[in-house]
């Protein structure tokens, strides 16, 4: 009996000493991430035992090199770099948004947005690899319309989704990509309220916490049911109405889409 109390006992302190790193796609600057993520991970401590760290890098091409050289623990990320992750490094999908996943595009309130018109203008995309803001942007208007934003028209990647909605209002672009969620996250008001929604492209699985093989089973476990319980006030400040569980095979609806970058 002393034995097995003994062997608890040391089981315990291993899993509560236990140090995670969570890596989230930097879809805003990492400042205004870090105000919401941190208290995510100081619920998931409370709730789990398990210290989890939160990380963010600079520009989303950053995340990437990270993510793809399997230096998160777990990571919350767009689909398309999941379905990479998955591929280099073996990254499961455990937990995502009960919500799918919508590309958009925006313009000014007084721009017209017309397919036939759109060659030889400036669009704005937070990344190459933006999965619903660059490559479902690009993609449909490919298939539906043939037209093709990277060969017909100027394109600039400047990093962050804020970025992008940002510079559509001031210019910088006449048009450019990103996602309902973040749109509403936007917090520049005088800057929100010169541009809108132009275009929306069809849903997809929406981004998911992807575990490394190198973390155990438990520990996913118990993460995910904490994600799953997260209250809702932690939610609303994610703007994610509820979690649901996910898996690998989900997102082979994203393998399957045939995307020129």
């Amino acid at each position: 009996m002393f034995k097995r109390v003994l062997c608890f006992m040391f089981f315990t302190t291993v899993l509560f000493s236990q140090e995670i790193v969570l890596g989230v796609v930097p879809q805003q600057s990492p400042l205004e991430l870090s105000k919401k993520w941190l208290k995510v991970t100081d619920y998931l401590d409370k709730k789990t035992g398990i210290h989890v760290v939160f990380k963010t890098e600079k520009s989303i091409d950053l995340f990437e090199e990270k993510l793809y050289n399997g230096q998160y623990d777990i990571a919350y990320m767009n689909p398309y770099h999941f379905i990479i992750a998955n591929k280099r490094e073996n990254y499961n999908a455990f937990v995502r948004s009960n919500e799918n996943i919508v590309g958009i595009i925006l313009g000014k309130k007084d721009k017209e947005f017309n397919v036939n018109n759109l060659k030889g203008t400036t669009f704005l995309f937070p990344a190459p690899n933006a999965f619903a803001a660059t490559l479902l942007t690009k993609y449909e208007l490919k298939e539906k319309y043939n037209f093709d934003i990277s060969k017909e028209t100027k394109v600039i990647y400047v990093n962050s989704h804020d970025s992008v909605y940002k510079g559509i209002a001031r210019g910088v672009g006449d048009f450019g990509g990103g996602i309902k969620r973040t749109f509403d996250n936007f917090k520049d008001t005088e800057d929100k309220d010169k541009i809108d929604i132009v275009y929306k492209t069809n849903n997809y699985p929406s981004h998911p916490f992807a575990s490394h093989p190198r973390v155990s089973k438990e520990i996913v476990e118990k993460i995910s049911k904490a994600i799953i319980e997260m209250p809702d006030e932690l939610k609303e400040i994610l703007s994610i109405k509820d979690f649901i569980l996910t898996s690998t095979i989900e997102y082979d609806v994203i393998k399957n889409l045939e995307i020129n970058k």
